[in-house]
Parts: structure tokens; sequence; C-alpha cells
């Protein structure tokens, strides 16, 4: 365990002052460092990264003091990346699905579209499998902020996925969007976003589902990890990360072909309250912050709903773009792609 390596290297774990604990601070930071190259390295090399766009991932983790996998002295992952292929390997449906590398124009993405009316060829956008960094058995990309991931996924030649998107990605049936704009004319974001939320909620709970089925199930998803007793609130230096490798749970998979949509880490996505703030629509302003999904300790802690289609109040409520959204030790995201042809 990371923790104990660095103990026995003589760095203090510590909260407090002094030149203890910026030495174990330093530390810290050298080590999640390391991890991040080596993460940002083989992003490149699967997701085929220009030189480019390298630099600009480069630079985000670069200005970040904590965007990474957790803080590696107090994260205890539930289950290593090995055990997450030997278990890709023994299911009956393979998390590395191709089929749709050349329309999505990248690997391990899933058309969004309707089955009942439409074939994913008919697709006009694509989500990320995965979550970010969107490698199968790969820990996911926490402590970013929701500005941050808009902009990550632009620096990977992709944007940021609406609410609706990421909904129907994980309902398995993506739909027009439709978001109450008329409710929200003339409201602050928080009373837009109650007055909407509330609205898009009714209507969706009698037929509510969840990504592997009808019923909310134990043990399916990445839902059975723990936090530290310490971690009241969003501490880095107390709070782990304590996710498993993307796709460890083969069965938590959409109908759409799309993994951890519940669990494992929860999701930055963009919630618009006007038509101009739409990303499906080339928006470039978005709108505010909306957390989806849910995350690693969800069958012992159920914090909260977390069916497809329901929408979370203004929980740390900023606009996307705002210089202080929000960041913890269990939110990520996963990003969408508009297909071109």
């Amino acid at each position: 365990m990371i923790a104990a390596l660095l103990l026995a290297a003589g760095v203090l774990v510590s909260n407090g002052p002094g030149a203890d604990h910026a030495r174990a601070q330093k530390e810290v930071q050298a080590k999640r460092t390391q991890l991040n190259d080596a993460l940002i390295e083989k992003l490149a090399a699967v997701q085929k990264l220009t030189p480019d766009q390298l630099a600009a991932v480069r630079g985000l983790f670069a200005r970040s003091a904590r965007m990474g996998q957790g803080n590696p002295v107090v994260t205890e992952h539930a289950m290593t990346e090995e055990e997450c292929t030997e278990r890709r390997k023994a299911a009956p449906v393979t998390a590395d699905d191709t089929r749709y590398d050349a329309l999505c124009g990248a690997p391990y993405m899933a058309p969004l579209y309707d089955p009942a009316t439409q074939k994913p060829e008919d697709a006009t956008a694509c989500i990320d499998r995965f979550e970010f960094p969107n490698l199968p058995c790969v820990y996911p990309v926490v402590w970013i902020q929701a500005v941050e991931a808009a902009d990550m996924c632009e620096a990977v030649g992709k944007r940021l996925c609406d609410a609706h998107e990421w909904e129907g990605a994980c309902a398995g049936a993506v739909l027009p969007p439709d978001y109450f704009f008329g409710l929200a004319r003339g409201k602050t974001p928080n009373e837009a976003v109650k007055a909407t939320r509330h609205a898009y909620n009714r209507r969706w709970e009698p037929t509510k589902n969840w990504s592997y089925g009808p019923e909310y199930r134990k043990g399916v998803c990445a839902t059975g990890s723990f936090k530290q007793k310490a971690c009241n609130g969003g501490a880095w230096n107390d709070c782990g990360s304590n996710t498993y490798p993307a796709g460890s749970f083969p069965t938590c998979r959409s109908p759409l072909g799309v993994y951890d949509l519940n669990g494992n880490a929860a999701e930055h996505m963009n919630l618009p309250l006007a038509e101009d703030e739409l990303a499906s629509k080339g928006s470039k302003k978005l709108g505010v912050v909306e957390m989806k999904g849910s995350w690693f300790v969800f069958d012992r802690i159920y914090a909260h709903p977390d069916w497809c289609r329901w929408r979370a109040p203004y929980w740390h409520g900023t606009r996307l773009r705002a210089k202080d959204s929000h960041l913890n030790y269990h939110l990520g995201f996963r990003c969408c792609r508009d297909v071109t042809r």
C-alpha cells in the first residue's frame, strides 16, 4: 500500500503544521505526479492523442494540485487493475467493444441513439464507455473541477455531455432535449434548477430504471467500497478515492453499452438552463453543474436516488465554467463526442 511505503520511508502523514507536514505533502505531490505521468502516457497511446492534445492534457494536470486518481497516501482502491482484467476476460460481454470506433471517431465510445426509432449509425454523438480517462481497468480521474472536466474533454477532441445524453445512455434511449426551459426563464440558477428538476423527475419517476435494469440492486456495480472514518466532507488528507478500475463489473452496463454510470465515481455533466447552453448544440458557454449517478459506497450509504433520469438538487451549485466549480474525492466525469460524417 502506498501509505505504508511512505511511512516506511519516514514520511509523516500529518495534518499538523511544520517541516514534517510540508515534507510529507511534497512527497504526496511527487507520487501523485508520478502516477499522473504514467496515466497520461497510457491515455496518449491508447487514445492516439496528437502532440497538441497531449500538451493540453499535461498542462491541465500540471495546473492542479489534486487532479488524479486520488490522494495516493489515503486512497485504498477496492480492486486492482489486474483483478479487473481477469474479471473482464471471464465476462460474457467484453468491455473492449470496438464496433463503433470508426463511427465515433475514437476508441471505447458508444453511439447515443433511441433504439425504438433509430440505429446506432443514426447517432449524432457518442459517449465514453468508461469514466475518464476512458480506458478499461484503469482507475477514474477524480478531484477535478467541472470547468477542468470541460477543458479536459476539449483537450482530447471531445466535449462534456449534456445531462439528457448521460441520462439516455444510462436508461437505454437518448431522447430529444427536454429541460423545461420555460420554467427556468427569469429565475436564479438555484430557483431554475429546483423548478425544472421537479418537473423532470415527476415525468420520469413512474418508469425509472438503472443502467442494469428496472430495480435497484446491490452488488451489481462498483458500489461496495468504503470511505475512511476520518473522511467528514471532502478533505484531501482524509478522504481516499477508493474507486474500482473502470469496467470492473461487466453487468453494470447500460443497454447502450456504457459502464459505471451507477457507482464508482459520480460524474460532472452540463445542465443547460437555456437553449444556448446545450453542449450538444455547440455551446461553449454551457449551463450549470449537474452531478450524475452514484459513487463507490452506495451499497453501504444510499445517499440519494441514482436512477438514470433522476436530476439532482443544485448541490455545490455554480455555473459549469466558474473558476470555483466543485471538486471532490469521489467526483469524476466522462466525455461525449459529436459524430462527423
